[in-house]
């Protein structure tokens, strides 16, 4: 490293101004305290970094934030939000939480997928399901229970099986303008 050149500028009006040059390095730092800001600044040959403090803020504006901490807790007590230009990656060694208490909303703009091991999906007095085309499969299996069930097309139904079929009810009812029973 080369010498540096150090300035302390003190003013009645602008404050305090402490200045160091790495003229070989080709990086400047600037510390400003103005009586209402402090402003520190990194300026390299291609980047600069900056963080300014006042009373009720503080921005931090650089190229790569890196914050490493054994434990780490973020509360607002106002909205908030997170916003990636780039692509977001949210990753836990562990189990994961989301949680609201009132609406949430999870949408995209393409594709949503959804994998684990086992998936389960509970409403307390409702799930709507829909889409211009729904599928449901089951390489083994397929369940669909409730107290009442029902299936209904606007258009044409059809349930068919590669294996043997059975409609079975205490009472079965088969209507139809016209019914075909057999090949």
């Amino acid at each position: 490293m080369g010498t540096l050149v150090c300035t302390l500028e003190l003013s009645k009006t602008d404050g305090v101004t402490l200045t160091i040059e790495n003229a070989s390095g080709n990086v400047t730092q600037t510390i400003k305290a103005d009586g209402t800001t402090i402003q520190i600044e990194v300026k390299g040959q291609n980047d600069t970094s900056t963080f300014v403090q006042k009373a009720d803020s503080i921005a931090i504006t650089c190229k790569t934030f890196t914050l490493k901490a054994e434990t780490i807790e973020c509360s607002s007590s106002k909205a908030s939000s997170y916003k990636a230009e780039g692509q977001l990656d949210i990753a836990s060694q562990k189990d994961m939480t989301l949680d609201s208490k009132s609406n949430m909303k999870q949408s995209a703009s393409q594709n949503v997928t959804v994998d684990g091991q086992s998936v389960k999906t509970t409403g307390k007095t409702e799930v709507d399901l829909s889409a211009p085309t729904l599928k449901a499969a089951g390489s083994a299996k397929v369940d669909v229970s409730g107290g009442q069930v029902a299936i209904a097309a606007s258009g044409q139904l059809s349930a068919e099986s590669t294996g043997s079929a059975l409609l079975k009810g205490a009472m079965t009812n088969v209507q139809g303008n016209i019914v075909n029973v057999g090949s």
